[in-house]
């Protein structure tokens, strides 16, 4: 309880409802300390930022990045036995009925790397991309799916990725929080699961902050009749508030980070209109984004924002795009989902290497899992498959034009180097300069690290 000798409950509410009704969404905002009063690095790292492309709803792989031509021979059979064996047993309901891709796959760049006609503009960037064809894991739900990719764990009850990256690594800039997630078009039943960006055990200063591409990061205008010394003399006397009550008490983390997150927000008041002004870029970029296109405006400024995102120091950039779960007319789906995504992606990586942040950001694009080569019914859509999928990676230090882990003849299962969601946060986190198993968190007693009990590896050979 409060003391009251320090002050009075009538006080402290009085107090505390000042200047409330313009910071709403200041508790969601964080200044994490400087990463390097905590952890120094284990090796030299490769990238300094991550860009996550997550692709929500599940692309499928063998009419995307992994090209299968035996279903145009086997389509309308039943999977051969010598495969199906190999399938997980949650999913052996999905073993009739093949369907062909409906798209042609043409060998890109230098490398020749195969990719799906539905990509045209990412395909220039062929010899930026590492493929990982043979991730996989057990779980085909949207929501538990969604939270493997990101946190690790189906339950949805350990850190994100992101957070895991700023309890690590802290702030690279004073002035914007240094983890940020962008959800846009949730069409359908995938909606975004909070896990994903959330601090699970971690420190609540280590949550992501959330902001609507279009909106920018709402409530941050003075409000009429409040100037800059007075909001300064307002925040300050909350913050003397807070610590008081701070004092009282042995831990409490959400306040910690409440404290933090005023003087934060303040700065922001200043940066982030500059951020989301995007009248400053030039004509050119615009078009490049496609933000003159009402198909590709929303992902265009989302990937947009996100390049002038870590050019101003934000460490962790994550962009959700839902609405890829195609059980009914996968032709159509796919076909508007790479509309909406591939000229704003590959205008993504060609400015990050115009700009030279390529060689520091890593660049990561995958959904939850993905799709059976089986018709699901007669709907001519595919099912859920996380017993293969696959995710790309450019930049950060990734060598490109290269594919890792090979899927069967039909891209159903993994035939060859299996790669687990916690090996891709183990790679990401080791191109940060982070061994894994090494970033520990005390969790009532237990060290906790990124990876969990199910442990994983990075993929280190995927350096050049």
């Amino acid at each position: 309880m409060l003391n009251r000798q320090t002050l009075s409950r009538r006080q402290f509410h009085l107090q505390t409802g000042l200047g409330a009704g313009s910071i709403a969404l200041n508790a969601m905002l964080h200044q994490p300390a400087s990463g390097s009063e905590r952890f120094q690095l284990h090796h030299p790292p490769t990238a300094t930022n991550v860009i996550f492309l997550f692709m929500s709803g599940g692309p499928s792989q063998v009419d995307t990045f992994d090209p299968k031509p035996e279903l145009d021979q086997l389509a309308g059979s039943d999977v051969p036995e010598s495969i199906a064996q190999n399938v997980p047993k949650i999913q052996r309901a999905g073993l009739r009925n093949l369907m062909a891709s409906p798209w042609k796959f043409h060998n890109s760049g230098e490398s020749g790397l195969p990719i799906s006609e539905l990509f045209p503009q990412t395909a220039a960037h062929a010899d930026s991309l590492c493929v990982i064809r043979s991730m996989s894991h057990r779980n085909p739900v949207h929501g538990p799916g969604e939270c493997v990719a990101l946190t690790g764990t189906g339950t949805g009850d350990r850190p994100s990725l992101g957070s895991w990256t700023l309890y690590g690594l802290g702030r690279q800039t004073e002035h914007l929080p240094a983890f940020i997630t962008m959800n846009v078009h949730t069409d359908g039943m995938q909606y975004p699961q909070a896990a994903g960006w959330g601090p699970g055990f971690l420190p609540a200063h280590c949550q992501g902050t959330v902001v609507d591409p279009i909106l920018g990061i709402q409530n941050l205008t003075m409000p009429e009749g409040v100037d800059t010394n007075r909001r300064q003399h307002e925040i300050q006397a909350i913050q003397q508030l807070n610590r008081n009550f701070l004092a009282t008490v042995t831990q409490h983390s959400e306040l910690e980070a409440r404290i933090r997150s005023y003087d934060l927000a303040f700065r922001m008041q200043t940066a982030a209109p500059e951020l989301f002004d995007l009248a400053r870029e030039p004509d050119t970029t615009h078009q490049m984004y496609g933000l003159e296109s009402k198909e590709t405006q929303t992902v265009g400024r989302a990937c947009l924002l996100a390049r002038r995102m870590v050019e101003r120091g934000v460490r962790f950039v994550q962009l959700r795009v839902g609405g890829w779960d195609a059980h009914g007319n996968l032709k159509a789906n796919h076909e508007k989902m790479a509309t909406r995504t591939d000229r704003p992606i590959a205008a993504l990586l060609k400015d990050l290497k115009r700009t030279g942040l390529l060689d520091s950001t890593l660049v990561i694009w995958g959904g939850e899992f993905g799709r059976t080569p089986t018709m699901e019914g007669r709907a001519k859509g595919r099912d859920h498959s996380p017993a293969a999928y696959t995710v790309w990676l450019a930049g950060g230090g990734i060598a490109g034009g290269q594919i890792i882990g090979e899927t069967d003849a039909i891209g159903y299962a993994v035939q060859d180097r299996p790669v687990k969601p916690q090996d891709l946060h183990a790679t990401i986190l080791h191109a940060l300069g982070i061994k894994s198993k090494q970033l520990l968190f005390d969790h009532h007693g237990l060290q906790e690290n990124p990876l969990g009990v199910s442990g994983g590896s990075a993929l280190v050979d995927l350096f050049s």
